[in-house]
């Protein structure tokens, strides 16, 4: 009942939403021709999905997405893991990470394809400018606000280093690192999007942006929504996975 309960609380705001859009279009407050009704956008949306090319452009999206995601969530718990243990390899890390931090993936771009090309590498490289820097800075801070009690009483309890860093230290740090991840699933996901609309020949980036030059309305519709749901399915997996290795935390 109460797992149904939280399914209708996620759903109806959704139907809600949808019902209210239909109801504009049907009193012709939306104009249809630069915002479809919700009934058009489905029935656009089951034809394409009869289709191999949009099947394609939604698993080449979600590859390049987990792929750079990987890759940037090591790095970046690695590093943070590292900075947060050494004092002294932040205070040389941090101003090389502060420098590049602000730099928007998107104006990585232009070098991505100079240094890589099109395709998928690219595509990689502006996951990780995007993905990287959120991880790492909640690690650093998951690591680093270890309280110093707990520290004492691990090692006066003759906790080894590698039983305090695998059973103390990451432990404690495992919310803000969720945190960091789910913050950067969702960069990582944007910036794919953004990086297919310039150099690539596939995903829903591509997709968008081909059906815009050709004035298909509906696709693009379908393209963007495409894209919040498998956003949604994503964070919930990352919560999921958050419940199971941080039980206390929902206890």
């Amino acid at each position: 009942m109460f797992k149904m309960l939280k399914v209708l609380k996620t759903i109806l705001p959704i139907l809600f939403f949808f019902c209210v859009w239909q109801i504009l279009s049907m009193m012709g407050i939306l104009n249809p021709r630069f915002l479809p009704p919700p009934i058009e956008i489905i029935q656009k949306f089951v034809e394409l999905l009869t289709t191999d090319d949009f099947v394609i452009d939604i698993t080449q999206s979600i590859k390049r997405v987990l792929i750079g995601f990987v890759i940037a969530s090591l790095f970046g718990i690695g590093l943070g893991i590292f900075c947060g243990m050494y004092k002294f390899i932040y205070n040389f890390i941090n101003p090389i990470v502060e420098m590049f931090r602000p730099i928007p993936p998107i104006a990585w771009i232009p070098l991505a394809i100079l240094w890589f090309g099109l395709g998928d590498n690219p595509a990689f490289f502006l996951i990780f400018c995007g993905v990287f820097f959120p991880i790492f800075t909640n690690t650093y801070l998951g690591i680093s606000s270890l309280d110093e009690i707990y520290k004492r009483a691990a090692w006066s309890l003759g906790a080894s280093r590698r039983l305090f860093i695998t059973d103390v230290l990451v432990p404690s740090a495992l919310p803000y690192i969720f945190a960091g991840l789910k913050i950067g699933l969702g960069v990582g996901w944007m910036v794919v999007i953004i990086a297919e609309m310039v150099g690539a020949q596939s995903g829903l980036g591509y997709m968008i942006q081909l059906n815009r030059t050709i004035l298909e309305i509906p696709s693009v519709i379908v393209g963007m929504f495409t894209i919040g749901c498998i956003g949604f399915v994503m964070n919930k997996f990352m919560t999921f996975f958050e419940h199971v290795l941080i039980p206390w935390k929902y206890n």
